[in-house]
């Protein structure tokens, strides 16, 4: 019997002996409960977070960026104090295996989310394939670091994962049933784990949640690291369910995805947010009527109204992108940028019109909203501290551990990079344009923030990176910044005969600056045509 079971009688009695009921949850009003003003707890949620602790930052107001979330979450605690952070996952790696060159810095990496995630007070979290990327030994430390229950029914020869976490919030109990089928691309699983099959895994977690109701659970969550359709089939197999959070089995890569809409299936809310952490989803639980053993929370509209407003965030997204183009030099009619501003302050008052809380039903309900994660919500300093201390980690680290990786040589007939102040005694002008650029102080901005030996970061910031006769992640000396031989090719050749053709690039195809950096999720919505003009100038190009 649950803690709130055990305590309305006593409320109830003590309410009638001063003659004063007044009605269930009004002014006598059980643990747990505050009315229908404000939410009696509330739920963070988040899917395939995959190694992100922030995005590129290439582009202005990018989404994702661990700091932001935790500021969202901090500066909503005196608003909601009761909360609950879960995530399915992957959580701790961006890809599925370790690359050599790249283990240690990855390595660190989880270790610093984990370390957000204690932050944070994580929860619990369903691991998947990528959580297992160094291995079991790696990814016990790791969830230890976090402080937070692995959670995943449905696999064998795993003894540091638990079925289910119980606890009490508010005295609402809640029970949460893992659920891990962690493989890669190609079907296979990490050494020494052994799957369940589908309809195994389900009677699991039929098993799961018969036990935590038993002990009083009031409100039920699953946490599922799984293909979306097997995750489905729980929620239709198991009525009980209040809410089953998706992930993902495995990932792979920086590409960004979408947030799919929630859906209900039967009394079950289905939520999967973006990964990356580019979204957090929000559920608050209000409460209002009797206590029973399971709570059924009916939908106050949010669910109903999530494919809108994420069709309208799309739109917004996209709009945005283009302005923010178009606003950073882009060739434009000033009368089209003015109109597409209007358009997107009318999409933006759309989208907050339906974000307004709908009249609750009658009884217990929940609400359900997507939060974007993004610089406007602020950065929390000591999420920021944690990610500034792995940044110079890395830095000290891969200064040292690449000192010795040279360029491979420029062989047979092949040019080689020379540097923009080999090209500045023919071409003076074009440098003069250049150094009015931001790609002139590329490097400059890894250098801010301790990134310049950082293996994600290093090669859109320099020339020739990884080319013969180019540079490397600490050869870079005179290489540093986007220079000329980035669009017009390494220009040796060209230098010892400038008057044959066919030596160097003459005229850049716009196309090749996306190939090379300018895409996402480093950038969204670049127009490399509008923006060609922005390192044009007399002498080059103009």
């Amino acid at each position: 019997m649950s803690m709130r079971q055990l305590l309305w009688p006593l409320l109830l009695l003590s309410a009638l002996t001063l003659g004063a009921c007044q009605g269930c949850r009004n002014d006598a009003k059980p643990p747990g409960s505050h009315g229908s003003a404000e939410p009696a707890l509330r739920l963070y949620l988040l899917s395939t977070v995959a190694g992100a602790l922030e995005p590129c930052g290439c582009s202005k107001d990018q989404t994702g960026g661990l700091d932001h979330l935790a500021a969202f979450i901090r500066a909503n605690e005196s608003k909601v104090p009761h909360s609950v952070l879960l995530s399915a996952g992957p959580l701790l790696y961006i890809d599925a295996k370790l690359k050599d060159d790249h283990a240690t810095q990855d390595r660190w990496k989880a270790e610093t989310i984990a370390m957000v995630m204690k932050d944070l007070s994580l929860t619990a979290w369903a691991p998947g394939f990528n959580d297992w990327a160094d291995g079991t030994a790696s990814l016990r430390k790791q969830a230890s670091q976090s402080g937070a229950a692995l959670v995943g029914t449905g696999l064998q020869g795993v003894d540091d994962i638990t079925a289910t976490k119980r606890m009490t919030v508010n005295n609402v109990d809640i029970g949460i049933v893992g659920v891990s089928d962690p493989r890669d691309r190609m079907g296979g699983y990490p050494d020494g784990v052994t799957p369940l099959d589908a309809a195994q895994v389900v009677a699991h977690v039929k098993r799961e949640v018969d036990g935590l109701k038993e002990q009083g659970a009031e409100l039920l969550v699953v946490l599922a690291a799984a293909q979306r359709g097997a995750a489905l089939r729980i929620a239709d197999a198991i009525p009980d369910l209040n809410v089953l959070v998706v992930g993902k089995t495995s990932s792979e890569g920086h590409g960004n995805t979408a947030q799919p809409p929630a859906e209900m299936i039967g009394s079950t809310l289905v939520v999967e947010t973006a990964n990356h952490a580019q979204t957090v989803s929000l559920v608050d639980v209000y409460l209002r009527g009797e206590p029973t053993t399971l709570l059924e929370l009916a939908d106050a509209g949010g669910v109903k109204k999530a494919a809108q407003v994420g069709a309208l965030s799309r739109r917004i997204n996209e709009l945005e992108a283009r302005i923010n183009s178009w606003e950073k030099g882009g060739e434009v009619d000033p009368a089209d940028l003015s109109a597409r501003k209007a358009e997107l302050e009318k999409l933006r008052a759309e989208r907050e019109s339906m974000d307004k809380d709908a009249p609750p039903p009658a009884g217990d309900f929940f609400r359900y909203r997507v939060v974007e994660v993004r610089e406007e919500l602020g950065a929390d300093t000591r999420v920021s501290e944690l990610m500034g201390a792995y940044y110079k980690r890395v830095n000290e680290h891969n200064k040292s551990a690449f000192a010795d990786m040279k360029p491979l040589p420029a062989e047979g007939d092949q040019a080689s990079y020379v540097g923009v102040d080999s090209c500045t005694d023919c071409h003076m002008q074009a440098r003069e344009v250049w150094d009015a650029t931001p790609h002139a102080k590329a490097y400059a901005t890894l250098e801010e923030g301790s990134k310049e030996f950082n293996l994600e970061c290093v090669n859109c910031h320099v020339t020739g990176y990884g080319k013969p006769g180019g540079s490397t992640v600490t050869h870079v000396a005179t290489l540093k910044d986007v220079q000329c031989e980035t669009c017009h090719g390494p220009g040796s050749k060209h230098i010892a005969d400038p008057e044959a053709p066919d030596l160097i690039v003459l005229k850049p195809d716009p196309q090749s600056c996306v190939e090379q950096c300018h895409h996402p999720p480093h950038v969204e919505g670049f127009d490399p045509v509008s923006k060609m003009h922005l390192v044009l100038g007399p002498g080059h190009g103009k």
